[in-house]
Parts: C-alpha cells; structure tokens; sequence
C-alpha cells in the first residue's frame, strides 16, 4: 500500500494509563443509558441494538436496519406498513473498540465529529455553536447524532414530537430527550449518584446524557491483551505464521504507513475504494446514491471518497469491513488493499451483508450500473497496488488475528436485563 505519510514502524502496546479516566458511576448509568431505547424517537431502538455486546460492539451487517426495524444483527427486519425502514443506513456501524483512548481526536467514518484542543474540551461538530459545553470527550460529542438521526433512531418529523424537534433546531431535539430521562424517577437518582451537582431532575441535560454514554462506552470497550501485546510487553513470541505477517504488516505490505501506533490507525483519511452501494450520503443537491465521504464535512474536493483509517484492535471479532461493510471476510479486505482494481472488480453484491428489503432491492446495488460514477472513484484511489501472493495473506490475516483481545468476549458491565424507562433491552 503506496499511501502518504509513512507513520512509525515501532511495536506499541497500550495499558489503562492510555484511556481517559471515566467515572465508573457514570459509567453505570451510560450502561443503561445505552441499552434503554428512551432515546429513540419512537422508543423502538437504542444505542445496543446497533452495537450489541452479542455482536462485539457492531450489528454485523454491511448496512444497518435503523428506526423502525426490529430484532438484532442478521435477523433484523426491516419492519412493516407506514413506520418500515425507508432506507438502510448508508453506513457500517463503526466498532466502539479503545474509542475511550486519550489520542482518539475524531469521531466517525467521516471524521465529522472531532477534537480540536489538547485537553479535549473544544470540538467541532455538524452542530456547530449548538454544541453544548461541558462535554468530557469527544466520544461524548459523538455520542450526541446517532439520537437526532431521522433513520438511526429519531424517526421521521411525522411520528413523534422528538423528530420534530431535531428537524426544527437541533439542540431543541437534545433538549426533549432530556425532559423525557428527567420524568423516569429510577433515573433521576441515579444522576443524582453519579454526578454530585445534579440535585434534582432540572439539573440532568443532555451533557450528562452524553457524557454517561462516553463513560460507558470508553471502559466497557478497553482491549490489550491481545497476543500482540504479550509479544510487545513480555517478548512472548508470535506463532510462526502471525510472525510472518507482522514482519509483511511492518514491513514489504507497507499497512503500517497508515495503520501504525498502539490503536493501529492514524485517524487520517484515504480513499481506498471500497465498493459502493446502498442509499450513499449525497448532499447539496446531489442525486447520485454515492458516499462522497471526507468531503461532505470538508467540502473539499481533494476529500472525496475519502475515508478514516480504521482500528485494527479486535478487527477479527466486526466483520464485515470497510466503510460499508462491503468485504465480509479479513481475507476479501486484505485482497482489497493489497490489489484496488482488481478485487473492486471481482466484487458481487451477494458479499453484502443485507439483510432482505423487498421495496430495497431496485436501489441497493444502482450505483453499480454508473459506470462513470465508478471510474470517478477509481482515479482517487490514494492506493497503489503491492504484490502478495496467497501465503502472504494467510500470514498478514493470521497477524490481524492476533490483535484479538483474550478477554474481548468478557466485558466489564456487559448488557443489562431491565432498563429504568421499562422499556424492553434488545
């Protein structure tokens, strides 16, 4: 991979020292916070029905079912009659692995959210001055679109007073779902625990909302015990053929120039090609279902197609991969990185991971018959192709695997049975 800035080549590890210190009382509350679908403008969905910890941290699928479908991961349903989903979200769901690290500065596939100071106290948001001070990360920032997002979980202006609200002012809809948190009394204690100048209802805003999710996610997802690490830290060695893929990964493969560090990324952007397909992200008029990435947040040309380089950490446990889920396996990745042209055109679309949309099926796979559209994605490729032959991608997969966390499966907090609002936890 022929990519720019060649990052550091040294062996990282990482330790508790590395993340932010989140309040674990905070991080409590965000547990329930993040599986009680109160924050949903129809109350049919929550944060874990998209990043479920069955499902380490994603949804499985190539492109989400969001507000108004039902049930988890490649059994989800794409519901029925006048609430059925009108589109797929037109993303994968990002992997919330080390998300709580403290050089993590942005947020997103497009890195729309990001971190703009040292000390992680100014952020730039598509809010922009609406954002609201006092967050404590910028996993918080994050943590504010997902609920004002008509087709993750607000739902349409129509259905319910929360969407309406995000349709009309941003931090109105922010400031609904506050008022319906502050009227479930088993909450209003437990702000009250978690955060010594909350004394009563009034005080609980969206920030603490927020910042209770970012505590949440930033501990509950911690990963490095990998045996990667024991090779780092003790000297343990790699099995034979791990070895040989980290030496290709450091080395000849050249994917440390954009995937280096302890998180295994340096959180730049590229444009890798990936397969297009689904209900893209056009903007500005637009009426091409493309995924124009980087660019709609920078409006830069120079930023078309371009994409955030992805953790590695844990990479084996979320397929499917890319910034839609197009591969589904590491191997189909690998091969894409290694050789663009070729493996974008031996793409199918049964790789996909979709579940059935019967009033979908006609728009999936449309950008697929553009063929000027496809050639545009292809001239700005930021890839160049490095020769591997199949030995090399058993190794540089058997390396990637060796990033998997031994106790990734076990997680501190895990998914709660009841939530304070009563609402039933996928």
């Amino acid at each position: 991979m022929a990519l720019s800035p060649a990052g550091p080549a040294r062996a990282q590890s990482l330790s508790a020292e590395d993340f932010l210190d989140f309040d674990q009382g905070q991080a409590r509350l965000g547990q329930l916070l993040f599986y009680d679908k109160i924050l949903s403008g129809n109350r049919n969905i929550s944060c874990g029905t998209c990043h479920h910890h069955e499902l380490n941290g994603t949804d499985g699928l190539s492109l989400g079912i969001g507000e108004g479908g039902h049930g988890l991961g490649r059994e989800r349903t794409p519901g029925s009659g006048a609430t059925r989903i009108a589109a797929r979200i037109p993303r994968n769901a990002p992997a919330l692995w080390n998300l709580g690290n403290r050089d993590v500065r942005v947020m997103f596939h497009d890195g729309r959210v990001e971190q703009m100071d040292a000390k992680g106290m100014a952020f730039a948001t598509p809010a922009g001055e609406r954002t609201p001070r006092g967050l404590n990360s910028v996993l918080a920032a994050q943590a504010l679109f997902p609920v004002s997002s008509p087709d993750e979980m607000a739902g349409a202006p129509s259905e319910n007073p929360v969407s309406a609200a995000f349709a009309e002012r941003i931090d109105k809809g922010w400031a609904m779902l506050a008022d319906r948190v502050r009227d479930v009394p088993g909450y209003v204690q437990r702000f009250e625990q978690a955060y010594p100048h909350v004394r009563g209802a009034e005080d609980i805003t969206i920030v603490e909302i927020a910042n209770a999710l970012a505590a949440f996610i930033g501990t509950e997802w911690q990963s490095y015990d990998s045996p990667y690490d024991r090779y780092v830290t003790q000297g343990t060695p790699l099995p034979a053929l791990a070895e040989q893929g980290r030496q290709l990964f450091f080395g000849e493969a050249g994917c440390v120039r954009c995937h280096n560090g302890p998180l295994f990324t340096d959180q730049e952007f590229y444009a890798v090609g990936v397969p297009q397909f689904g209900p893209g992200r056009p903007f500005d008029g637009d009426t091409i279902p493309r995924d124009l990435g980087r660019m709609e947040t920078t409006r830069d040309d120079r930023d078309a197609y371009k994409f955030r380089t992805a953790s590695l950490r844990n990479v084996a446990l979320t397929a499917p991969y890319g910034h839609n889920g197009a591969y589904p396996t590491l191997r189909d990745m690998i091969r894409h990185m290694c050789d663009p042209i070729t493996t974008r055109a031996n793409w199918r679309p049964g790789m996909a991971r979709l579940p059935q949309v019967d009033w979908l099926t006609g728009e999936d796979f449309r950008l697929r018959e553009n063929d000027a559209e496809l050639a545009r994605q292809v001239s700005y490729l930021d890839l160049q192709p490095v020769e591997m032959i199949e030995e090399d991608i058993d190794a540089l997969e058997a390396f990637l695997h060796a990033l998997t966390g031994e106790s990734a499966a076990q997680r501190p907090l895990g998914r709660p049975d009841t939530v304070p609002s009563g609402l039933p936890v996928d």
